[in-house]
């Protein structure tokens, strides 16, 4: 069948209920209703599953067969109340929770990202807390919005206070951008956080940077989230909070396979608002990343790192 025919799964996999057991699982969550700006990410996971449609079995990058190293399977979308905040936050716990029962791992694509606050609390039911890698343009741990304590700046925040997330291993990578002021670090650095600016990053180079993310997370279970505006305008225009000076989706890409080896427990790529993209430019974007994350996965549950 042509690539540009059939269904729209993710990257054209099996879907989840065509299997018995999947030990991947990359699932939607449509759902933006706890964003400050734009909004449209609501519509980011199908998306993201068209434009993977050009996705292909093996990773050379990687020299790895993903697909064929264990069973990786979209796992449609888990949908949520759009009107009720902590209902939905609920809802994807208890959902996320399930999977992780199952013994399947979860490559997340949404919605924005209060969504991963609830992802980050079901897989530390199994591991405990976990080390955090956090790619955004935003630091993400802001107090509330309005008065709001769930939203899409808030989540990491959050998770600091529930304890769900080793104070030890926190990073955000590649952030930027004007700030409401010098507390917003001072309270980040307060909840154990380290900082690679885009601006580092540029500076440090990609192997460098990989080093040092490696030596902070060490053999801890690892969860992590990725705003798609981690990346410049240029390369990721279809999202709700876009700051100039971002990474380039190649340099996404190099960090994300640095990681390799480590022992990923689940990951998000979040914020993708397709009204705002371009010939599907952060769509393919976001699904390249998505496509690193089961890739990760694969060789650890493979044996291959």
């Amino acid at each position: 069948m042509p690539r540009y025919a059939g269904l729209s799964t993710f990257a054209l996999l099996p879907q989840i209920t065509e299997v018995p057991h999947a030990d991947i699982a990359v699932v939607g969550v449509p759902w933006d209703a706890g964003v400050s700006y734009r909004s449209g990410a609501r519509f980011g996971p199908n998306h993201i599953r068209q434009s993977s449609r050009l996705l292909r079995p093996y990773n050379p990058a990687l020299d790895t067969s993903p697909f064929a190293q264990c069973q990786v399977v979209d796992g449609g979308d888990l949908a949520l109340n759009p009107f009720n905040i902590h209902e939905a936050v609920e809802a994807l716990e208890d959902a996320a929770t399930e999977f992780s029962a199952q013994g399947t791992k979860l490559v997340t694509l949404g919605g924005d990202h209060t969504i991963a606050l609830p992802l980050l609390r079901a897989v530390a039911k199994e591991h405990g807390p976990v080390a955090l890698l956090h790619f955004d343009a935003h630091l993400d741990t802001w107090d509330t919005y309005q008065g709001a304590e769930y939203t899409h700046g808030t989540p990491f925040r959050r998770a600091f206070e529930e304890g769900i997330v080793d104070t030890e291993a926190l990073c955000h990578v590649g952030t930027r951008g004007p700030l409401y002021g010098v507390r917003d670090l001072e309270d980040d650095r307060r909840m154990g956080f380290g900082i690679h600016t885009s601006r580092d990053i540029h500076r440090m180079g990609i192997d460098e940077t990989v080093a040092r993310l490696r030596e902070r997370i060490g053999d801890r279970p690892l969860y992590v989230s990725l705003d798609i505006d981690v990346m410049d305008p240029a390369y990721a225009p279809g999202t709700g909070t876009p700051e100039a000076g971002g990474l380039s989706s190649l340099v996404i890409l190099e960090l994300l396979r640095g990681l390799d080896g480590l022992n990923l427990v689940g990951a998000d790529v979040v914020e993708v608002a397709p009204a705002y993209d371009h010939a599907e430019i952060t769509g393919v974007a976001a699904a390249h990343v998505a496509y690193e994350f089961t890739t990760l996965m694969a060789r650890k549950i493979g044996g291959l790192a």
